[in-house]
C-alpha cells in the first residue's frame, strides 16, 4: 500500500519546488492542512496525474500571495502522485490511475484504491465548503469546468470558472464523484501544461472560493451557460495497432484531430482510417458502461466516420495518454434550465 502522509502547514521548500523536484519535499502522496479564518474547509487536489502541474503552480502562487497572513478559509490540499510527477508522466507503469481509484471505481482493488480510501477516512469528519480537482489537457481544449451532478450549487460554482461546462458520469472512480453529495465538487480543466493563463485562471478561481461566504444557489436559464453532457467515452482496444497519421497502423487517426475539440461535428465527419472491423479496435462506452460503438461510428470504405453529430472533447495526440486512458469523449449539448 502507498502510505498517505499528513502535514500541518506548508512544508519548507514546497512553494519553490517543481513537480519534478517535489519528491525532495514530500516523499509521497500528502494531505496538507492549513488553518484559515473561515470554515468549512476548501479541498483542493493537485497532481492526480503527474504530468499535469497547473494545479501545483496555481496553489503555490496562491500561498505565496498569502505569505505572512492567515488564509481567508481553511485549506486542505491533497498533493497526489508525487512519484509520477518526478518522472513527468501521467502515472507510472504498474500504477493505477489515481483519478480512477476513488470510491465508486470499477477498477480492481490496488495500492491506489487503498490510498484513496485513506484520504476519505482522513477527511471523514472534516466539513467541506467545496472540492476542487485541477487538471490539464494534452490536446487543444478551452478552459472548462466538469462535474457529476446537475445541481444548482455545483453548476454555480463551476460557472465561476467558466461558462463552458461538462456533466459526466464516466469515467468512474474520479475525485469529484467521491465527494458529490457532501459538497459541491468540480474539475477544472486548464488547457495544456505550460500555459501561464491556465495557472492564473486556476489560482484566481481557488482564491475566489477561499473568500466567498457561500456558493450561490440561484437557478440558471438555458442561455446563460454552455452546458454539455458526456454521452460516450472512446477507447482504443489495447491489442489494436494504432497511431496518428499515415503509417503501418491498422487504425490511423487524423494527426490534427484535436482541432475538433468542442466543435459540433456533423455526421459523416472523417476521423481517420481503419483497416478492419470497428469492434476489434475501438470501444465506445456509454454512461452505463455498454459498448455503443455502432451508434456513433461507422467504417465506410476504410474511412472511420461519425455516424451521428457529436461534439468531442479531450481529443489528444499523445499516444501514451490514449493507451492509458482514452482517445476522447463524445458530448451533446444540454439546453434545459438548471
Amino acid at each position: 500500500m502507498t502510505e498517505l502522509l499528513q502535514r500541518e502547514g506548508i512544508p519548507p521548500g514546497f512553494l519553490t519546488a517543481t513537480a519534478r523536484s517535489l519528491h525532495e519535499v514530500l516523499p509521497g502522496p500528502t494531505l496538507i492542512r492549513c488553518p484559515g479564518e473561515r470554515e468549512p474547509a476548501l479541498l483542493v487536489t493537485v497532481l492526480q496525474h503527474g504530468n499535469e502541474d497547473t494545479g501545483l503552480l496555481a496553489i503555490q502562487a496562491l500561498l505565496r500571495e498569502y505569505a505572512g497572513r492567515e488564509l481567508p478559509r481553511r485549506l486542505v490540499l491533497f498533493v497526489a502522485n508525487v512519484a509520477a510527477a518526478r518522472a513527468g508522466v501521467r502515472h507510472l507503469d504498474g500504477q493505477a490511475d489515481y483519478n480512477r481509484s476513488w470510491p465508486g471505481t470499477e477498477s480492481e482493488p490496488s495500492a491506489e484504491t487503498a490510498l484513496m480510501d485513506s484520504v476519505m477516512a482522513a477527511l471523514a469528519d472534516v466539513p467541506l465548503f467545496a472540492a476542487i480537482d485541477v487538471h490539464n489537457n494534452t490536446g487543444s481544449n478551452p478552459h472548462y469546468a466538469a462535474f457529476n451532478v446537475l445541481q444548482r450549487p455545483v453548476v454555480q460554482l463551476a460557472r465561476l470558472f467558466s461558462n463552458t461546462m461538462v456533466l459526466f458520469e464516466r469515467p468512474r472512480g474520479v475525485m469529484t464523484q467521491a465527494f458529490t453529495g457532501r459538497c459541491p465538487a468540480v474539475v477544472l480543466e486548464c488547457g495544456k501544461v505550460g500555459n501561464a493563463a491556465g495557472t492564473e485562471h486556476a489560482r484566481a478561481f481557488i482564491d475566489a472560493c477561499m473568500n466567498m461566504e457561500s456558493v450561490p444557489e440561484d437557478s440558471l436559464g438555458p442561455n446563460e451557460v454552455d452546458l454539455f453532457h458526456t454521452v460516450a467515452q472512446v477507447k482504443v482496444r489495447p491489442e489494436g495497432s494504432f497511431g496518428f497519421g499515415p503509417g503501418a497502423h491498422t487504425l490511423s487517426i487524423d494527426p490534427d484531430i484535436d482541432r475538433h475539440n468542442f466543435q459540433e461535428l456533423p455526421s459523416g465527419t472523417a476521423l481517420g482510417t481503419l483497416d478492419g472491423h470497428l469492434a476489434e479496435h475501438l470501444l465506445v462506452l456509454d454512461p452505463r458502461g455498454e459498448d455503443v460503438a455502432q451508434r456513433f461510428l461507422v467504417v465506410d470504405g476504410g474511412v472511420l466516420r461519425l455516424r451521428r453529430s457529436v461534439m468531442p472533447s479531450m481529443l489528444t495526440l499523445d499516444e501514451r495518454v490514449v493507451r492509458q486512458d482514452c482517445l476522447c469523449y463524445f458530448m451533446e449539448r444540454l439546453s434545459e434550465p438548471i
